[in-house]
């Protein structure tokens, strides 16, 4: 059996699988579990990220509003299914020249040593990945944008590899990038990037069609005794627009721009009304996950159609032995 190296959470959110269901990545019975106009600004609420914080739960939310701007707001939840998000988005201290608001989605949480780093698609003269840290969830604290634009889907590992800050993301350019691979980047401070590395491309016939347009990191990896569990987003641009779908690989642990597997199935794709039907057809977009390491539970935070929020459910050894079992 494959272990989650991490912390135990006992009142992680949870459903046993479906009896005689056969994919890796089951659906919560009541999704989506935050709706479009849960704050009275919003038009959505999609693409957001979670941690455990307390004796319960914290987030960040991207929240649409009803002029369809996009920032990002936090939020607070006993059990990680009934959330109350913030009416204002989140005030950032820290340079004004980076603070200043152009646009702000997408976000991910990450805990490292003992604060949380918040990552997210920051306008600053185009897409780019700005960076802040919190210790409670109130106050803020933004640092210097990792990269030049263009940028997205920023994503810290949870944890020093080699002694260094190291992130995942997705070169991209000014609009609605019809391209994509994944790259890993380290950092001695958080300020300056580099050691830059190919990860993984798209796949570009029809063995794994579903990945062929574009790619990009999901939640914070997974530390697993068998190296780092990446979910990640893949993307198919079709006769009727993109499909977005969710996949996976297994990552070296010391060097996780080498791939030990990759799976050439998707885990989870767009096939209910709240995931086919909405802002924009046809998406599932994960952005979070919480891990009990005793049981080795993975409870999937995802953005559904880009208007409300799901959540779903796999373990850790379902997600490896599918990854096996699908491999490139």
């Amino acid at each position: 059996m494959a272990k989650i190296i991490g912390q135990s959470l006992k009142n992680i959110p949870w459903q046993d699988k479906p009896e005689g269901y056969n994919m890796p990545i089951w659906r919560y019975n009541q999704n989506p579990i935050i709706q479009r106009n849960a704050i009275p600004t919003s038009n959505s609420i999609f693409n957001s990220a979670v941690v455990p914080f307390g004796d319960g739960y914290a987030g960040v939310f991207r929240c649409d509003s009803k002029c369809v701007s996009m920032d990002i707001f936090a939020g607070f939840s006993k059990d990680g299914i009934n959330w109350e998000i913030n009416h204002e988005p989140i005030v950032f201290e820290g340079d004004t020249e980076v603070t200043k608001r152009e646009y702000r989605y997408d976000p991910r949480v990450c805990f490292i040593e003992d604060r949380y780093y918040i990552t997210w698609c920051n306008g600053y003269h185009g897409p780019t990945i700005g960076i802040a840290y919190t210790f409670d969830f109130k106050t803020f604290h933004q640092l210097e944008n990792a990269f030049l634009p263009y940028n997205r889907n920023g994503v810290l590992f949870p944890r020093k590899i080699n002694g260094k800050y190291a992130m995942l993301s997705r070169p991209s350019d000014t609009g609605h990038t019809p391209f994509g691979d994944i790259f890993f980047s380290q950092s001695p401070d958080l300020e300056y990037w580099g050691h830059h590395r190919h990860v993984m491309s798209t796949f570009k016939d029809d063995a794994s069609a579903w990945q062929s347009t574009k790619i990009g990191p999901g939640p914070v990896p997974i530390e697993t005794d068998e190296g780092w569990l990446l979910i990640y987003h893949g993307v198919i641009n079709t006769c009727n627009g993109f499909v977005y779908r969710m996949g996976a690989a297994l990552l070296d642990i010391n060097e996780p721009w080498k791939v030990i597997k990759r799976s050439k199935a998707y885990v989870l794709a767009p096939y209910e009304l709240y995931e086919c039907v909405g802002d924009v057809p046809n998406v599932v977009f994960p952005c979070a996950t919480l891990t009990d390491a005793d049981t080795g539970r993975i409870a999937i935070y995802y953005g559904c159609a880009d208007t409300v929020t799901g959540l779903a459910f796999t373990t850790v050894d379902d997600m490896l032995k599918y990854i096996k079992e699908n491999a490139f």
